[in-house]
């Protein structure tokens, strides 16, 4: 009997160590379970949160546009010209002047850019007689004058003489000078004139007489360029255009190109003299620079500088100049009349680069207009180089 009861009992606690290991393992398995289920949710919140859509918009694949192009505002009122009238613009006629008559039928039939207004007689400049003239013009008009002071003067049976720029330099301040110019300036534009052709900024110590002389302010550049910017800004301060000459410089050279060929000094020795106030174009503001009939040496190869593309390459180039170039007188100067006739010199200073061609004796603008047109069909006279010439002319006058 104790020996099936000792087995019993052994039995007994056999099974409670076993059922013990199974709960003891049963719990080690849920808390595994547990920790793993922890362990795991951060990976399975990290992919579910990869696959909700994002409230932030995509960045914009828009392109951006580039600026719109510089509109010119001188090409469609170019474009809207023919041929004639663009060449036409180009052109500052002499006219007689004693009354508005000669003026008023240059203007009417070819609308030219521009009159020059020369010798004594002072009709066209009184009682309002430019008034008509202006009105006839389809695009504003160019009244130029010479009125330098001194032996170069057109108002002084109207208004007073003016000294010469080298008894200026000696006697006035360039302030005084200023003063001068502007008074002289406001009488010009109450009479209708638009355009001085002044101040002279050659630098000259030849005699009084000589072609220059006592046209020039000093011998000295800075004291040239002082005085004549002072001029300059008095017809400015009057509402009158400028027009600054003779570039390269006619102060120092062998004769006089009213009558004849002219030299002058070679081209590096005019850089340190008549040259230095060119240096100094900016701080004129709007003005016309005039190319004199001279030859440079070592610039224009025997031609005169209003016939030389070397030259006005000279003036856009090493000195900067985007405004008007023009001529000196194309039809009364020998320096040119002696060697080419009116309408090939004003095709070639155009072709050369002039921007405004100049004759004072007037006349024959249909036969140079006519030899213009034949130039622009045979390629001569390129139509870019006339539309480069009338945008700088329009620009000048405000027209766009």
């Amino acid at each position: 009997m104790r020996r099936t009861g000792g087995r019993g009992a052994g039995t007994s606690a056999l099974l409670a160590f076993v059922a013990l290991g199974a709960l003891v393992a049963g719990s080690f398995a849920v808390v595994t379970s547990v920790r793993g289920d922890r362990t795991a949710q951060p990976a399975a919140l990290s992919t579910a949160s990869s696959t909700v859509p994002s409230t932030t918009p995509p960045p914009s694949s828009t392109t951006v546009e580039p600026p719109p192009p510089v509109v010119d505002p001188c090409a469609e009122k170019i474009a809207a010209l023919p041929l004639r009238a663009r060449l036409a613009q180009l052109l500052v006629i002499g006219v007689d002047p004693r009354g508005p008559a000669d003026a008023l039928s240059v203007v009417r039939n070819e609308q030219v850019g521009g009159i020059f207004i020369g010798g004594d007689d002072v009709g066209l400049l009184s009682a309002g007689a430019l008034a008509p003239v202006h009105a006839a013009a389809a695009l504003p008009l160019t009244v130029a004058v010479d009125d330098e002071g001194g032996r170069v003067q057109r108002l002084d049976a109207l208004d007073g003489s003016m000294p010469s720029a080298r008894r200026m330099a000696a006697d006035l301040s360039p302030d005084q000078v200023r003063a001068v110019a502007e008074e002289r300036g406001r009488a010009l534009r109450e009479r209708g004139v638009t355009t001085d052709l002044a101040p002279v900024l050659d630098t000259s110590g030849q005699p009084d007489r000589t072609v220059i002389g006592d046209r020039s302010f000093s011998p000295d550049p800075d004291t040239a360029l002082g005085y004549a910017l002072a001029f300059a800004e008095g017809l400015h301060n009057a509402g009158v255009t400028p027009v600054v000459k003779h570039f390269p410089g006619h102060g120092n050279t062998t004769g006089d190109s009213h009558l004849g060929a002219v030299t002058s000094p070679p081209l590096d020795a005019l850089r340190d003299t008549d040259l230095v106030p060119y240096r100094h174009l900016p701080r004129f503001g709007d003005v016309v620079v005039m190319l004199g009939h001279i030859d440079v040496p070592g610039l224009t190869g025997g031609v005169p500088a209003t016939l030389s593309p070397e030259a006005y390459a000279l003036l856009r180039g090493e000195f900067g100049f985007t405004g008007p170039a023009m001529t000196d007188d194309l039809g009364a100067m020998r320096a040119v009349t002696d060697r080419v006739g009116l309408p090939d010199a004003v095709t070639q200073a155009l072709a050369a680069g002039a921007d405004i061609a100049l004759w004072s004796s007037g006349g024959r603008v249909g036969e140079v207009l006519d030899h213009l047109e034949g130039a622009v069909a045979s390629g001569v006279l390129p139509p870019a180089r006339v539309d480069e010439a009338v945008h700088r002319v329009l620009s000048a006058k405000q027209v766009c």
